[in-house]
């Protein structure tokens, strides 16, 4: 589905990603963690084709992704960045609308019938039917984040990248985004990848942990096999334990106090 081939990219003298290889499979859950500055940001902003390595190539079904149109790379690919959506005037079905742009003509209609039906479908899915006339600006964090999720959900896309979705969100509606994205990940086979900061979280819904750290590649694989003490510390610099979860078995982690921190 998607192919990173030795891709480096700069910001002037700072090598921001440096050698990147990585394959993504079709219907994968990929979490992509690492330590602030270690390149996860940069690398979703390729993947998603605002920027262009500056070594190296990128290719998605077999072709290189600067080769798609605007609205081709629509049809394939959606973003959610790490604030959803501004507090801005737009209603809530006007935002959920503006999915559809990839296949609306140039006078804003679409070809082909069901829009309508789609469109009322998810704001079911996402509990925003009697939110649908409510300002942005009227709205929380968290019902924010369900109506630019709903928007993504309306591009009907085969990949989406999320960019620290859960980070404005309380713990509740943490896990009830990220229910809702496996969810739809699991009845469409959508690939998805995510930066996360929450690594007990991304080990609860990831297939598969991609760890960045100084803009390299420090380990991939199962979170079973990324998540372990010894990695926290080399790539986090702290120390933890790890413990089944109970429910699923998946790796949890619980930090150790520092040691050698003075008390107050």
């Amino acid at each position: 589905m998607i192919q990173v081939k030795e891709v480096t990219k700069c910001y002037g003298k700072f090598k921001a990603l440096q050698d990147i290889d990585w394959s993504i499979a079709p219907g994968e859950f990929w979490g992509v963690i690492g330590p602030n500055g270690s390149g996860k940001s940069t690398l979703l902003s390729l993947l998603s084709g605002v920027e262009a390595p500056d070594r190296g190539e990128i290719s998605l079904a077999g072709r290189s992704l600067s080769s798609y149109g605007r609205k081709d790379l629509s049809r394939k690919l959606a973003v959610l960045q790490q604030d959803g959506l501004p507090p801005i005037a737009y209603t809530v079905r006007e935002v959920i609308e503006m999915g559809r742009f990839a296949y609306q003509d140039w006078r804003g209609r679409e070809k082909q019938g069901g829009a309508e039906e789609l469109l009322q479908r998810i704001m079911k899915r996402m509990e925003l039917e009697e939110l649908a006339h409510r300002p942005l600006s009227n709205l929380s964090g968290g019902q924010r984040q369900r109506a630019a999720l709903a928007k993504v959900m309306a591009q009907q896309p085969e990949i989406v990248l999320l960019d620290e979705p859960t980070t404005y969100l309380d713990i509740r509606y943490q896990m009830q985004f990220m229910d809702l994205i496996a969810g739809w990940q699991r009845e469409e086979g959508l690939t998805v990848v995510s930066v996360m900061h929450d690594l007990n979280l991304a080990s609860l819904y990831c297939d598969r942990l991609l760890v960045l750290n100084g803009g390299r590649i420090a380990g991939q694989g199962a979170p079973g096999d990324i998540l372990v003490p010894e990695t926290l510390e080399s790539v986090f610099h702290v120390k933890s334990y790890r413990i089944p979860h109970p429910d699923s078995g998946a790796p949890q982690l619980l930090l150790r106090k520092a040691e050698n921190i003075m008390p107050r």
